[in-house]
């Protein structure tokens, strides 16, 4: 059964910057102050751990070879002890969890993919998510995810769903969620998002985007989201920088990220942030279903005999070897959706 009322919390939070253990220790202590505060959902931003890719915006990328092999080092496993700590603390506190965090391939040591996890409030993994499509620079750093994450996960507390970043501008990604009935959406983002130097006017406002991406799917899928960014710290900065004035510039006139809620019918509510913390919201999620009535792109306000979608949600592998059918196969395809619930 659904519990119709619930409250939610975005931890707007600054990562241990290259540092997964510590930056694990912090999600925990957010995870336990969350669930001290009545929340069953706690949400953090994109790749939260070891922290998000910024250097492959601020420097050329012939310059970024080294910075790209401690990102590396520090990004973890989604089968590691690091997620496994979190697994732990989301069922000590009885709380559902999603964290973005850079995922290590097992086929490659030099593969990443952008990811993110629905951790159940029993310890299970709901939801595998990696990164569709990387965002511009984000190329320099991370791989193409696949469909095989593209799940509303069915809870005590409602239809979770979530999708990182830019993936929030994919109509077609969207529509994956909203025709599974979602009601929760958690929408991750970066710290800062560099367009242009400073001293240049700059052609793109990552609040005022999220803002409308928010909106755009809170009023078309009838649901709830929350947006939760992160911030830089200053140790982060001088990471990122590195000793360049004009790297640090940058960062310094970004505007930064902000973590706020939407209701069904678009309009924010609730409480929101740029400051480190956590802020909550209350759903009601029996507000999901009058705006149903008026435009239901899942059901009646559509015509599926004219428009057909099609979604392949299978995990993608570098190579199907031979000697591996039978139950090799299974095995292997145990691996591969181990995560997975």
């Amino acid at each position: 059964m659904t519990t119709e009322h619930i409250k939610v919390a975005a931890a707007h939070v600054a990562p241990v910057f290259l540092e997964p253990t510590a930056t694990i220790e912090k999600a925990i202590r957010f995870i336990a102050q969350a669930a001290e505060e009545g929340a069953s959902l706690i949400a953090f931003p994109e790749s939260f751990v070891p922290g998000f890719p910024i250097w492959a915006a601020v420097h050329a990328p012939i310059r970024t070879h080294d910075a790209f092999a401690a990102f590396a080092a520090a990004s973890i496993y989604a089968d590691g002890p690091e997620v496994r700590r979190l697994q732990d603390a989301a069922q000590r506190h009885n709380i559902f969890v999603s964290i973005g965090f850079s995922e290590r391939d097992p086929a490659s040591v030099g593969g990443l993919w952008n990811s993110n996890l629905l951790i159940g409030d029993d310890g299970s993994i709901l939801v595998h998510h990696r990164k569709l499509v990387p965002t511009f620079y984000e190329k320099l750093a991370w791989n193409p995810g696949d469909a095989h994450g593209l799940r509303v996960a069915q809870t005590r507390i409602g239809r979770i769903g979530a999708l990182i970043c830019g993936e929030n501008t994919n109509p077609l990604a969207r529509f994956a969620l909203i025709a599974q009935g979602e009601q929760i959406h958690v929408a991750s983002y970066p710290p800062v998002w560099p367009t242009r130097p400073p001293e240049e006017a700059g052609n793109y406002d990552n609040r005022s985007a999220n803002r409308i991406r928010a909106a755009a799917h809170a009023f078309e899928a009838k649901c709830f989201v929350m947006v939760v960014g992160s911030l830089l710290d200053e140790a982060a900065c001088e990471s990122i920088a590195n000793g360049d004035k004009d790297a640090l510039s940058v960062l310094e006139a970004t505007p930064t990220s902000e973590s706020f809620f939407v209701d069904p019918t678009g309009a924010v509510f609730g409480g929101s942030t740029m400051a480190q913390g956590l802020v909550f919201a209350e759903l009601d999620l029996r507000r999901c279903i009058e705006p149903k009535r008026f435009h239901d792109v899942a059901a009646g306000y559509n015509r599926f005999d004219l428009f057909g979608f099609h979604v392949r949600r299978h995990r993608l592998r570098p190579a199907h070897f031979a000697d591996m059918e039978g139950e090799g196969a299974e095995i292997a395809s145990r691996l591969d959706d181990r995560q997975v619930g």
